[in-house]
């Protein structure tokens, strides 16, 4: 199997974030230039379709992008450690606070970046400000929401790490870029976030 991957995209690192925690060795990462715009290419968009990163190339060709698919399909190959549920009710949990993070936190706050950060003028076609301050605002709202609940539990969605954790972290990191850091009131979001970012697997990509 091949990965089209990016460093400088945080999507990706989810994938290779999966892969760390799994062992994951057989995969060949294949480094694609989004900056130099090697993701619109012709030969880029008729093997994956559309210009994202990243995709997941199989041995007998099929080839799919989105990374939560991307990291099913893992899942699915590499069962342990479990990342998306063992059951029907864990399964749904885990589904609904990853969308809960990838909707109201990791997009968010990759929209702020985006339209804020000058280097990343490239990738859009006009930068708003506006853009950039309200997609602020919405992700600390969430953040808020996630304060709470992490307040009663170690991790977001499950007794342990899983992919909503994956999800919401790597959100949160991409706004490195812009020096930006979670409001200092959030002490439980701060906690888990300190404790995700030391595990081995969380330096995968990065």
């Amino acid at each position: 199997m091949k990965l089209y991957t990016s460093y400088r995209a945080p999507n990706p690192r989810r994938v290779r974030w999966v892969m760390a925690e799994k062992g994951v060795e057989d995969v060949e990462l294949i480094e694609v230039d989004i900056m130099a715009g090697e993701h619109r290419t012709p030969e880029y968009r008729a093997r994956v379709g559309v210009p994202h990163v990243p995709a997941l190339e199989l041995d007998e060709g099929t080839t799919f992008s989105e990374s939560i698919a991307i990291c099913r399909f893992l899942e699915s190959i590499y069962p342990e450690p479990n990342l998306f549920g063992h059951d029907a009710r864990e399964q749904a949990v885990i589904e609904m606070w990853t969308r809960r993070c990838e909707f109201y936190l990791a997009n968010p706050i990759m929209l702020n970046v985006r339209h804020s950060h000058p280097a990343l003028a490239a990738l859009e076609a006009t930068q708003v400000p506006q853009v950039a301050q309200y997609n602020k605002l919405g992700a600390e709202k969430f953040m808020r929401t996630l304060d709470r609940r992490l307040a009663e539990h170690e991790f977001i969605a499950s007794d342990r790490f899983t992919i909503a954790d994956v999800v919401a972290v790597v959100g949160l990191d991409f706004a490195r870029l812009i020096k930006y850091r979670p409001p200092e009131e959030f002490t439980h979001l701060a906690r888990w976030l300190e404790a995700s970012r030391a595990r081995p697997a969380a330096k995968a990509g990065v």
